[in-house]
């Protein structure tokens, strides 16, 4: 009861509607057939129409196969899949629906209000073979498309909602999509809690990216993607996403576990990343992106455990956009635990992250703005990482008296690997003005070369009760200064 009423306060205090009882209607009321060979589309989307219509309530699945292409979801109409029900994507590319003529989808909403997914029954979008048969058309001349790296550049997600509000997404199992899992792209109070995604059956399988929203609470989740587990987007420069709230999930990722600001062209404010655990990642447990020129500010990410993960935390600003100049300001980062692997994190799964960037040695922690343009105001309080340690100083070394030579890079795509060789085996921190560091362990299993922390163009800096353990260390700094002033030790 003490949980209920937590969750009632909370989807409160961000705005979200808790939906109370409504009608059920079976799907046999409307000639939908279970036996996974009968294509459902009509007879689905005449169920949500009629529900809609009538004043809402839930469409109710039991156990079965529920075959079907595009569905458009309607106000105050609830999709309900009750254990055993799996509702599954054609493999026919011309089966699906492109919602603003931008994206292609199998559930989709637009502008609707008191919308929801629930049920502990599955959706599966059989994305491998969809996106195959999408590749055969753009090579038999129907379907127009560049195949960047060899792939459709849009394919079907399994859920795309745009500009709706109050929605729900509760207990299902989202699995195999062509795309993106599943997309919310300027929603206003949405709540996804307890959901389990499996993400592995094609390429850019994100597991949920929260676009430009304001109001968001993803808790409960377990999201295993090729692509970034949970990430947070901001696709328009007139829009923000904000209050969003990311509790008590796991990710693992053949990209990133928790990421926003790849797209941030509006920018993140107000953003809670609470008791999250992701691990087996090929990149950054947490990053923290500012590259479009939006405003990022006022992030806490608080009792984050990192397990078999490429990267800790990346925060970066770079400048993608032309004359669009982005803001990183006021981020915290507590509790944080991690252990960073000698060897690829995620060898083994079926789409392994990159490997462009190998060999090198093992990359840093990173706070990276730009010359002109600063990350300011960090924190980084009670922390401790696990390094392998074991820097191999032939790999491209890049010396302490050499700093300049690593590259700025405005324009790359952004991520922790970006940036090369990197000096420092336990952070790296570049053209940042306020930095507080306090009660930070760092620990090298094997002796590196480098030295624990590079502060390189770093201003008005507090780095207290900081740990540093390494083999064999002798003297080397634990923290080395360049170009940088006003730093208590």
């Amino acid at each position: 009861m003490n949980s209920l009423k937590k969750l009632i306060m909370m989807c409160l205090f961000i705005g979200i509607v808790v939906p109370t009882e409504a009608k059920d209607y079976q799907m046999t009321m409307f000639g939908i057939k279970s036996d996974g060979v009968t294509m459902n589309t009509r007879s689905i989307q005449k169920a949500i129409d009629f529900i809609h219509e009538n004043g809402g309530g839930r469409l109710v699945f039991t156990v079965g196969r529920y075959l079907t292409g595009s569905i458009h979801l309607k106000s105050n109409v609830t999709i309900h899949l009750g254990e055993g029900a799996v509702l599954v994507g054609s493999t026919n590319p011309y089966d699906y629906d492109m919602e603003l003529n931008a994206w292609y989808g199998l559930i989709l909403a637009n502008k609707q209000e008191n919308i929801a997914i629930t049920g502990k029954g599955v959706i599966d979008g059989c994305g491998r073979e969809l996106a195959n048969n999408f590749i055969n058309q753009v090579y038999a001349g129907v379907i127009k498309d560049k195949l960047q790296l060899g792939r459709v550049a849009n394919r079907p997600k399994l859920i795309y909602f745009r500009e709706c509000k109050n929605v729900e997404v509760k207990g299902v199992t989202l699995m195999n999509p062509a795309f993106w899992t599943q997309t919310y792209d300027q929603c206003e109070h949405l709540l996804i809690d307890g959901i389990t995604v499996h993400s592995r059956a094609y390429w850019n399988n994100d597991g949920m990216d929260i676009v430009d929203c304001n109001g968001a609470l993803i808790q409960n989740c377990y999201v295993d993607a090729t692509d970034d587990a949970i990430c947070l987007k901001s696709h328009s420069a007139d829009a923000i996403c904000q209050n969003v709230e990311v509790r008590n999930n796991i990710a693992c990722s053949s990209a990133s576990g928790i990421k926003f600001g790849t797209a941030s062209n509006g920018g993140f404010k107000d953003i809670k990343i609470i008791n999250n655990t992701v691990f087996d990642t090929f990149r950054s447990a947490i990053t923290i992106q500012a590259v479009d020129g939006g405003l990022v500010e006022n992030i806490v990410v608080d009792s984050l455990r990192s397990i078999n993960t490429g990267n800790p935390i990346y925060l970066v600003v770079g400048e993608r956009r032309e004359g669009h100049r982005s803001r990183m300001d006021n981020v915290r980062i507590s509790n944080l635990y991690a252990e960073v692997p000698a060897t690829k994190p995620d060898a083994g799964y079926v789409y392994e992250g990159p490997t462009e960037d190998n060999p090198r040695n093992i990359s840093p922690s990173g706070i990276i703005g730009l010359a002109d343009n600063k990350i300011t105001n960090v924190t980084i309080e009670n922390v401790e990482i696990v390094y392998p340690g074991g820097g191999n100083p032939f790999y491209a070394k890049v010396g302490l008296n050499e700093l300049n030579k690593v590259p700025e890079m405005p324009k790359a795509y952004p991520e922790f690997s970006q940036h090369k060789e990197l000096p420092a085996w336990g952070f790296y921190i570049r053209h940042v003005d306020g930095v507080t560091f306090k009660n930070v362990k760092l620990k090298a299993l094997k002796k590196d070369y480098r030295p624990a922390i590079v502060l390189d163009d770093v201003h008005n800096g507090i780095f207290s009760k900081i740990k540093v353990s390494e083999p064999d260390a002798g003297k080397k700094d634990k923290i080395y200064l360049y170009k940088s002033t006003g730093i208590k030790k």
